[in-house]
């Protein structure tokens, strides 16, 4: 029966990848000397938020995640990053893999809200494996499951993130919003000339905050305007 121990040795981002995409290196040992012919492997990505300390503005940024600093014992809990699998081929004693995981940047998704809201050290992971095993043997080849006690521990620099992201998306956020949301920027946009969906939102921000006060009148004669009348 195989003896398979996991370690997981580092990550990167995946500069060739089409969509956001981690790279992490897996290390398997085997320590009962038989051949591995291959591994179907499944591997369970969660985050550990409670194995590390946070700044007062990681904290606020965390605040709709978690809740307030003084609920955080109860309110912290693991979060699911990503399900993926792969194949492991024929190996005896040691093998190393590439584990590719996608991943997503929509800032609903409570992983990619987590991960947007830390400035620097390390993100805790616990990789949580299954799958089947298949031995070879005199007469053919066994099949055996991976136990589900098999795991391991990875602290990824939050460093790894941000080179992921300014790689797809350097220097800007991804939302989502309804139809009805988008109808309604669209037209706001729109009425008041503003040139970029980045304008838009930040002078609804500034609106919101000054609400007693009206939005200046633009002038109707303004040279965008003037020079849509030009012959």
């Amino acid at each position: 029966m195989a003896d398979l121990i996991f370690g997981c040795t580092g990550a990167s981002a995946d500069p060739y990848a089409v969509t956001p995409t981690l790279s992490f290196q897996l290390a398997i040992t085997e320590r009962s000397g038989v051949r591995v012919h291959a591994i179907a492997l499944r591997c369970q990505i969660r985050i550990e938020p409670h194995r590390r300390r946070y700044s007062a503005t990681e904290a606020e940024r965390l605040h709709d995640l978690f809740g307030d600093t003084s609920r955080w014992a109860d309110t912290v809990k693991p979060i699911q990053l990503a399900t993926v699998t792969a194949m492991v081929p024929s190996f005896s004693e040691v093998t190393e893999i590439d584990l590719p995981v996608p991943c997503t940047y929509d800032l609903e998704v409570a992983s990619a809200r987590y991960l947007q809201g830390l400035d620097d050290g390390t993100i805790p992971l616990l990789m949580l494996f299954s799958g089947t095993v298949f031995v070879a043997t005199e007469t053919g080849y066994s099949v055996e499951l991976v136990p589900w006690s098999s795991e391991a521990s990875y602290r990824m620099p939050v460093t790894i993130w941000r080179d992921l992201v300014d790689a797809h998306f350097p220097g800007s956020a991804w939302l989502r919003c309804s139809r009805e949301t988008l109808d309604a920027l669209s037209s706001y946009k729109a009425r008041n000339a503003l040139p970029t969906w980045d304008a838009t939102l930040t002078e609804l921000l500034a609106t919101a905050g000054r609400p007693d006060e009206p939005l200046p009148a633009r002038d109707p004669d303004g040279p965008a305007e003037a020079q849509a009348r030009q012959p």
